[in-house]
């Protein structure tokens, strides 16, 4: 039996992986659509970032809109996984937003401990909503061009 390698081992610190080898492992097609909207609406391109973190050592994907951080894509095999922030001062509108938002997100927002710092959401993306989720809760941190 062959031993599946784990994402850190197949792109070590000094081998990042490139955009057609994250969609292969990731294989999930709400990460190129995630990938495509951000450039599209915030002009963000996609950064590999090597974190030592111990929950999530590896490659990620971090976007910004100039200065500010639109979110961070983490990977598994068939999955991405968005952490959207939500500062302190953009909580009123995060929670006028949630109103729309599926069960999943609402349930991850409530869960989730708010700090000085914000909220940082870890959001699967598991279906078209949740992406959609994960638009809405972006327009909150940063307003789309031409909104």
């Amino acid at each position: 039996m062959s031993q599946i390698l784990s994402w850190n081992q197949l792109f070590p610190v000094d081998q990042p992986p490139s955009m057609e080898q994250i969609d292969r492992y990731t294989d999930n097609p709400l990460w190129p659509e995630l990938r495509q909207y951000l450039k599209e609406v915030y002009g963000a391109e996609p950064q590999p970032v090597y974190s030592r973190c111990g929950l999530e050592p590896g490659w990620n994907v971090k976007f910004k809109k100039g200065s500010k951080a639109l979110a961070t894509v983490y990977f598994r095999p068939g999955y991405a996984t968005a952490m959207v922030s939500v500062a302190p001062r953009d909580e009123a509108a995060a929670e006028a937003a949630l109103l729309t938002c599926t069960e999943y997100v609402k349930e991850l927002y409530r869960r989730t401990s708010s700090s000085k710092m914000g909220r940082w959401l870890m959001l699967d993306l598991t279906s078209p909503e949740v992406l959609e989720d994960v638009k809405a809760l972006l327009a909150v941190r940063v307003k789309p061009a031409g909104k």
